[in-house]
């Protein structure tokens, strides 16, 4: 069965080709050109992946991503005509997997998307590890519910949030290797100016109670990755 993808773009010709492109390549696509009535087609057609344009008539993609982020825990990757790092940013932060700066060449998206479903594949990988539960101190993990606890308080995380705990957690007193965390968790390799992982790292440190400029739970090793403190969760 092939794998269906949504894609949000108001750009008619862009839409097309990508489309057609995505097609070809053995997927089943679905175009709209805005947010109406989303929530509705997300619950039919169910797709892997949403591409989604950031600016839309209307509702722009930035709203549409915090409403589908309330049900939908899939793939999500933005269009955006604007490189800034701020537009970035504040994609990852209402929880996007990626982002692809426009024009975009189809070949290029597809390799995008192609590691997003991979890292699927590894999020799929931690649900069928052997270990259940992690504990540190006062930090709790729970693979099955993927809830975690900090001094007896639930600590909302998205999922692309517990997954980098989780796997910084498997490895304690390690160091884990960006590339590592690109490679598994993102799906791509990394080309030294992504800011995906560090985001995400950023977002972990301030809803566990970590020091943003002195942190001393989950340590950023300089040039190499990233480091779990065990003892520091007493």
């Amino acid at each position: 069965m092939s794998t269906p993808i949504l894609l949000v773009e108001d750009d008619l010709r862009l839409s097309q080709l990508i489309s057609a492109y995505l097609s070809k390549q053995g997927f089943t696509v679905k175009t709209l050109a805005n947010g109406r009535n989303i929530e509705d087609i997300m619950r039919n057609f169910k797709p892997k992946v949403v591409v989604l344009d950031i600016m839309l008539p209307g509702e722009d993609g930035f709203a549409i991503c915090r409403r589908l982020r309330r049900n939908y825990d899939g793939a999500l990757l933005f269009l955006t005509a604007q490189s800034s790092d701020f537009d970035q940013v504040i994609g990852l932060e209402l929880g996007a997997d990626d982002y692809v700066i426009k024009p975009v060449e189809p070949r290029v998206l597809l390799a995008r998307i192609q590691a997003l479903l991979r890292r699927s594949n590894y999020k799929k990988a931690i649900e069928s590890t052997s270990q259940d539960s992690l504990t540190f101190g006062s930090l709790k993990l729970e693979k099955q519910s993927r809830q975690v606890s900090l001094d007896g308080e639930n600590i909302m995380l998205t999922s692309h949030e517990f997954d980098m705990l989780w796997m910084l957690a498997m490895h304690p007193a390690q160091l884990v290797e960006r590339n590592t965390l690109y490679e598994e968790l993102i799906g791509r390799e990394y080309d030294g100016l992504d800011r995906s992982a560090d985001v995400r790292i950023s977002r972990l440190r301030k809803k566990l109670k970590d020091n943003p400029q002195k942190p001393f739970r989950i340590k950023t090793i300089w040039g190499k990755g990233f480091f779990f403190v065990p003892d520091a969760w007493d």
